[in-house]
């Protein structure tokens, strides 16, 4: 499947093997030191249950070019309900503050609205993650619900 670039990462398609060794504990080499992350371990978990996630509409690692390391993942929840889809994404504490969040969102949304089934995308954000919610709004994604009992934010771009 084709990657997506930008001018410093590279998001390229999960492997069934790179999931695996996510599950299964296993270091390999072209990962940075704190890859992988939480949320990479419940991603990696769900793909036996969720097949069309490792397509090409579903999740990505995310591919620092300077280092050629993996320094994160990001992901479509393929396929759309009534033309909205769900977006996810983490980069690892060492890579932080460098803007590949944004970066990275940023062509993952552009990606997805090109497809004709697709006209929305949203994320769901705990309140106590501020730096997540920066993210979307420098993408470009309006705030449309607070859920104080759930303590999480929803937003939508599209």
């Amino acid at each position: 499947m084709p990657s997506l670039r930008t001018d410093r990462l590279e998001l390229r398609s999960w492997t069934p093997g790179e999931a695996a060794a996510v599950v299964d504990g296993v270091r390999l080499a072209d990962w940075a030191g704190d890859f992988p992350a939480e949320g990479d371990h419940e991603i990696a978990g769900l793909f036996g249950d969720n097949p069309l996630w490792l397509g090409e509409y579903g999740h990505r690692l995310v591919v620092e070019r300077s280092s050629g390391l993996v320094v994160g993942s990001i992901g479509l929840f393929w396929p759309p309900d009534d033309g909205t889809l769900e977006i996810g994404y983490g980069i690892v504490a060492s890579r932080h503050g460098r803007g590949y969040a944004s970066e990275a969102t940023r062509v993952l949304v552009a990606f997805a609205l090109a497809e004709p089934e697709v006209h929305t995308i949203y994320a769901t954000v705990e309140l106590s993650n501020p730096a997540s919610i920066r993210v979307l709004e420098k993408v470009g994604f309006q705030r449309m619900t607070t859920d104080i009992a759930e303590k999480t934010v929803q937003y939508q771009f599209g």
